[in-house]
């Protein structure tokens, strides 16, 4: 029987264990988008998973939707991540960079030279995104042309190709919470009636030519998909997601992909999950939704063979040493919600390890 701490292959790789550091937007970037020596050191604390999965990191200025959050499109960004991936490969680790273009979540405040939130339609969340000066109602987010989402397009495999120049062993694309491949997957945020949009084909196009391009650019064994059907998340509205789903993997499926993750949502997405995990070839890391924390009672997923990897998202933040604490089922720190998002060292580096 198979456990999270027997080894598992992926973009070529032998991992050392199948748990995963689940990415986690964390707004500890510099100006500019560049991250620094304390984002270093956060990762490097949890070199211990088989993989770490970065934070979301935009692909090009306009992908920006919170503060303090990093880029990977200038040669400044991909010096800084360097001194990340190199510390977190001295201490023995692997790191993804998670591509996050947050489409209509963000604010025109968050971005230079007049620029605005895109999206597939002019469509306005409800709700209110965190700025610089505070929370502020969503905008109204401007439409992408059909050039300009041939553009965003070229943007994600120009990020992933300065991720494998960064160091990073491979590009996780972030489907899902309502971001912008998210949006085009659903009807609520996709109103277009050209080949973007409307039918099942349509919809799923643009995150099927996303992946593909990245594939293109650094190899399909170093790119990965993440979904959360049903995510209601970033006020996504998917009534009848498993379709969609189920033809977005028969798509990329027979690409070669380092990897699905699938973040579950809901009480019933377990058995959404199974349905992929059938009908995806490659391997399947699952950040599932659990009765309480998720913690190594979650380790069973393993054992049965619902997933590949498992992803530990506010336990491994709180954990440095998480693999090595599921492995004696604790105990565990309690992690700080007031500390998740911005500030210093407080919340982000400073959980011990065990001693």
């Amino acid at each position: 029987m198979t456990s999270a701490f027997d080894s598992v292959r992926i973009a070529g790789d032998t991992l050392p264990n199948r748990i995963a550091l689940a990415p986690m937007t964390r707004s500890r970037a510099a100006d500019g988008g560049l991250v620094t020596d304390l984002v270093a050191d956060y990762y490097t604390q949890r070199a211990s998973a088989g993989l770490l999965i970065s934070e979301g990191i935009q692909p090009s200025v306009v992908g920006q939707g919170y503060p303090f959050t990093p880029g990977l499109h200038n040669a400044e960004q991909i010096a800084a991540w360097r001194r990340v991936t190199d510390a977190v490969h001295t201490a023995g680790g692997r790191i993804f960079a998670q591509l996050m273009h947050s489409g209509r979540i963000g604010h025109p405040s968050l971005l230079p030279d007049g620029l605005v939130p895109v999206a597939p339609s002019a469509v306005a969340p409800q709700g209110q995104v965190f700025t610089g000066d505070g929370p502020k109602d969503f905008v109204t987010p401007r439409e992408l042309t059909g050039a300009e989402v041939r553009a965003t397009i070229a943007d994600y495999a120009a990020a992933a190709r300065n991720a494998v120049e960064a160091g990073f062993d491979g590009v996780e694309l972030h489907g899902a919470n309502g971001y912008l491949i998210h949006q085009f997957l659903a009807p609520g945020t996709n109103l277009r009636t050209d080949e973007w949009g409307g039918t099942t084909e349509n919809r799923i196009r643009f995150a099927v030519e996303v992946v593909k391009a990245v594939a293109a650019a650094i190899g399909a064994e170093r790119t990965a998909l993440r979904v959360s059907p049903g995510n209601p998340y970033n006020d996504i509205s998917e009534p009848d997601p498993q379709p969609v789903y189920e033809a977005l993997v028969k798509e990329i499926d027979g690409l070669g992909l380092a990897y699905l993750h699938v973040m579950e949502y809901g009480p019933d997405a377990r058995e959404a999950t199974l349905a992929l995990r059938k009908q995806f070839t490659g391997p399947l890391v699952l950040n599932p939704a659990t009765e309480g924390p998720t913690d190594h009672r979650a380790l069973g997923l393993i054992e049965d063979g619902t997933a590949d990897l498992l992803a530990f998202g506010a336990l491994f933040l709180a954990n440095p040493d998480l693999p090595d604490r599921l492995r004696t089922e604790g105990p565990y720190n309690a992690p700080d919600p007031a500390t998740f998002f911005g500030g210093d060292a407080r919340g982000y580096t400073d959980y011990p390890a065990r001693s």
